[in-house]
């Protein structure tokens, strides 16, 4: 029975639902302490002394400061700008610069509070607009981490064209919280003798490994890092369980004794990165009839406090700013800059749902302004195999946006709806609108991403004839583990209950990348897939399996060459794509090896009494290549969904001084099941040849879409034209009842 196709159980759903499943704050050891952080309460100064009130007796407690880091003070990651622990000066509020521990959490929570640190403040600087004004706060002499700039064809000549018309918009979105269930958590032991080893919820083991070895200046194969079970990470676990791992094992090194962090929810969330806030400038120049002449984009994501992971998400926003749309002439500036606040890093999408709300928006600002209806522009301008993205990679795959559109307005009811909301919304306080986005998302690392990686999966088989997959790739909610199995029963001609998926753990795994950007199905699961078929061929020609075998006889050929030879493993190293090239200096090129294409339908309601919206029903059809499990798919979907949703109309980040002055779910407002549609969810298939079975990446594409097609619903439904997320009811009522100038 094929095992690709099939909505197979989850791997470890049992373990998950009976309890079995173990998190990180459900291990203890022997002699265990508890270790909190103590953080800055000002968003910039120096630091001018740290005082220890003498009523505690601080020879109960272990408390690190930067002065006990043994190796390097900085957390490896891009650019080695970001403390472990701050020493001199702070940038941001919550910035850790004590670390303390006890065996007794609540005395070491109180410990904490009676530390109290001393500033001179210096000016901060909160915002894009007041870090670009200004030079002298952070990062270099302009406070730009990073900037990128992509350029196709003559830009200023095609503004100039004789009767062009031009359209300007200017599109913000503000932060969002992972909010991810479990917060972060470590346990960690550590001394000179033994090396460090950390047990936590991550999303990639290798990122805290490596960040190890420099803190503790070690050998890295003395540094162990093992990935419990993770309760969702949606990027939020990508680059920050470095910091708390570093804490732990500082601690663990000083005490002599396992330590043990766990942010309450509150810390998780003041102190945590989050997505980027955004502001984007379109300038778009159409010809009377609608076709793109020019795109002028200027693209700009606050950083935080610290780099980060800042350069990844300004480049992803900065390939996907122009969309799938033929356009001849395209210029986008992109910069992340600095400010004084916690720094942003990775959330799903990271980057290319900022910029294509604004594109998706000024998309339909676009077509109004030439008479088009949103429908008729975007078909007029779609992207179609032969011609060029903004980066100057030709389509070779065979998308049909046109087609995908037609799909979604067939389930959606669009243009019925359309009509009839039209003619019934004069006479109702609560108004109706239905609108759409189109778009893509590249699948797996920019450009040479994936080749400067060089991924490695092993497979094994077991001396009870099964087989094993170890790769650093985790399970966090996603569904890994049973896409790992199906690829790997496929190619063997086993079933999924036959395949192991280890413990991702960096002492016995090798490193098959981080477990982000759409990637794992895609390229670790290739690997995956052609690891397994080299197990199989190694059975082969070792003459102990015939070429065309049943799974029995495939199991007992396993178990006997074990037996007789000891092991029988294959490992797969990434190979890049044949005719894909990149120019890292200039941008241009085959940016990715394959984009999934969708279009995304969205119905609104607007109460004009409470101005409230509400999303009626969601309708998302995308192009995914091969869908290796049907029921995962369709849950990864709907969660995207369900995230943007939070993102377009709830999720307001309240900055005060730097600080998430709303840091718990009392006022973090999120959508919760009453808040969301149906959402209708279909899939297109045409498989891709470099992905196992087909499969393309899938995880990040739907955060993409629905907020734009949400706003654009609004703007229908109102007549307005809402530019700034979330679009929270205050903001709906103080834009409907700004005056008309």
């Amino acid at each position: 029975m094929e095992q690709v196709g099939r909505p197979v159980r989850r791997k470890e759903g049992r373990a998950k639902v009976t309890g079995e499943a173990l998190y990180v704050d459900d291990v203890t050891q022997a002699g265990m302490l508890h270790g909190v952080t103590v953080r800055s309460s000002i968003p910039r100064g120096r630091i001018t002394a740290v005082r220890f009130d003498p009523a505690v007796d601080w020879s109960e407690y272990v408390v690190v400061t930067a002065a006990d880091i043994p190796g390097r003070n900085v957390v490896k990651l891009i650019a080695d700008d970001q403390p472990y622990l701050a020493s001199d000066r702070v940038n941001h509020p919550e910035e850790p610069i004590v670390l303390i521990a006890h065996a007794d959490r609540a005395r070491a929570d109180d410990a904490a509070r009676r530390v109290t640190v001393e500033y001179e403040p210096l000016p901060p600087v909160l915002s894009i607009d007041d870090s670009l004004a200004r030079r002298d706060v952070i990062w270099g002499e302009d406070n730009i981490f990073k900037s990128y700039s992509v350029a196709k064809g003559d830009v200023d000549a095609a503004f100039g064209s004789e009767g062009a018309v031009i359209v300007e918009g200017v599109y913000e979105t503000g932060a969002q919280e992972q909010l991810y269930i479990e917060p972060m958590g470590m346990l960690a032991v550590a001394s000179p003798r033994h090396g460090v080893t950390v047990w936590g919820s991550m999303q990639c083991p290798y990122y805290v490994h490596t960040a190890l070895a420099g803190l503790f200046k070690m050998p890295a194969e003395r540094i162990r890092v093992v990935q419990m079970e993770t309760g969702g990470g949606f990027g939020g676990k990508e680059e920050y369980p470095s910091v708390i791992a570093g804490h732990a094992a500082l601690l663990a090194w000083k005490a002599g004794r396992p330590v043990k962090m766990i942010y309450g929810r509150a810390e998780d969330m003041a102190a945590t990165t989050k997505r980027h806030p955004s502001r984007t400038r379109h300038r778009t120049a159409v010809t009377r009839d609608g076709r793109l002449l020019a795109m002028d984009i200027d693209f700009t994501i606050d950083g935080g406090a610290y780099c980060t992971l800042s350069p990844v998400v300004l480049s992803r926003g900065t390939i996907h700013a122009a969309g799938p749309y033929s356009c001849p002439n395209v210029r986008v500036r992109g910069r992340a800059v600095a400010t004084n606040v916690p720094p942003h890093g990775a959330f799903r999408g990271f980057g290319a749902p900022q910029s294509i709300f604004a594109l998706e928006r000024q998309m339909d600002n676009v077509a109004a302004a030439v008479g088009l209806s949103p429908e008729a522009f975007r078909r007029r301008n779609f992207i179609k195999p032969g011609d060029t993205l903004a980066v100057g990679q030709t389509i070779k795959e065979p998308v049909d946006m046109g087609a995908l559109l037609d799909h979604a307005f067939t389930v959606s009811e669009y243009h019925e709806k359309a009509a009839r909301f039209a003619r019934e919304n004069p006479a109702r306080q609560v108004k109706k609108g239905i609108g759409f986005a189109t778009f893509m998302h590249g699948a797996g690392f920019t450009g040479s991403g994936e080749v400067h990686l060089q991924s490695v999966v092993t497979v094994e088989g077991t001396p009870e004839g099964t087989v094993r997959v170890l790769a650093a790739s985790t399970e966090i909610g996603q569904g890994t583990n049973t896409i790992f199995s199906q690829i790997a029963a496929e190619a063997l001609g086993i079933e999924c209950d036959d395949v192991d998926i280890v413990q991702p753990d960096t002492s016995v795994v090798p490193n098959s990348g981080p477990t982000v950007a759409s990637r794992t199905c895609m390229v670790v699961g290739k690997l995956v897939e052609s690891a397994a078929l080299g197990v199989k061929h190694a059975l082969i020609d070792a003459g102990y399996l015939a070429a065309s075998y049943s799974r029995g006889e495939f199991l007992s050929a396993c178990k006997r060459y074990v037996s007789a030879f000891g092991a029988v493993r294959a490992s797969s190293q990434y190979q890049p794509q044949g005719g894909l090239k990149w120019d890292d200096e200039k941008y241009v090129g085959d940016a990715y090896g394959t984009y999934a294409w969708a279009a995304y339908v969205a119905e609104v309601s607007v109460d004009l009494t409470t101005w409230e919206i509400h999303v009626d029903d969601f309708v998302a059809v995308q192009e995914v290549g091969r869908v290796i499990n049907p029921t995962l798919a369709t849950g990864q979907i709907e969660g995207g969904v369900a995230q943007a949703v939070g993102w377009a109309l709830y999720e307001d980040v309240v900055w005060k001084d730097g600080r998430m002055a709303n840091a718990q779910m009392t006022n973090y407002i999120m959508p919760t099941s009453m808040d969301l549609p149906a959402i209708r969810v279909f899939f297109e298939e045409m498989p891709y040849r470099y992905g196992p079975a087909g499969a393309k990446g899938i995880g990040e594409l739907p955060m993409d879409g629905p907020a734009p097609a949400i706003f654009n619903a609004v703007a229908q439904a109102t007549g307005t034209n809402p530019a700034r997320l979330p679009l929270t009811p205050e903001r709906l009522m103080m834009m409907m009842e700004k005056p008309v100038d």
